[in-house]
């Protein structure tokens, strides 16, 4: 979809598919801590670090915003991208167990939870989840999950630097 804002997004979407993404969005609007901001993102609605906050940027793009979900209206159904789950195994496991005791069904890949109606959710367990990351420990974990990686600035330096330890060594 190419809608340059949340509301165009939603309007372009069949009534039963804007009545569920506009549920999700309030239970998020509702829950999200302060300092993300709402907007279109990689053609999805989506909740992020503003640049303000995080000028490093996804990715060490300083275009593009710190994502931490992103709500979307696919061919197969709808799609909540829980970016910040796969940054953060203990929130994952978390949100895993409290999926399960909400009695729903949970069709997740690493992050992102499938959903065809609204009732297939369980709204309450993704408002609870996203009220749990503050900005802070959501910059935090990405920051931590590059440098696993090995990317990001300070990770380049830390691998130039073994580098050129290794590269000192005398081999045996």
């Amino acid at each position: 979809m190419t809608a340059s804002s949340v509301a165009q997004y939603l309007a372009a979407l069949p009534a039963d598919r804007r009545a569920a993404l506009s549920a999700v969005r309030k239970a998020i609007n509702e829950n999200l801590p302060d300092g993300y901001e709402e907007g279109m993102q990689f053609g999805m609605i989506g909740w992020y670090v503003p640049l303000s906050l995080y000028p490093a940027g996804y990715g060490e793009n300083p275009k593009v915003p710190l994502p931490l979900v992103a709500l979307a209206s696919q061919k197969s159904g709808m799609v909540l991208h829980c970016i910040g789950l796969y940054m953060n195994p203990t929130l994952s496991t978390w949100f895993t167990s409290e999926y399960q005791k909400s009695g729903k069904k949970l069709d997740m890949g690493k992050g992102c939870v499938r959903f065809n109606k609204l009732e297939d959710l369980a709204l309450d367990v993704v408002g609870r989840t996203v009220a749990r990351v503050s900005v802070e420990e959501h910059i935090a974990n990405y920051q931590a999950a590059r440098a696993l990686l090995g990317k990001g600035k300070s990770s380049a330096k830390e691998g130039a630097r073994r580098s050129a330890v290794k590269a000192a060594k005398p081999k045996k």
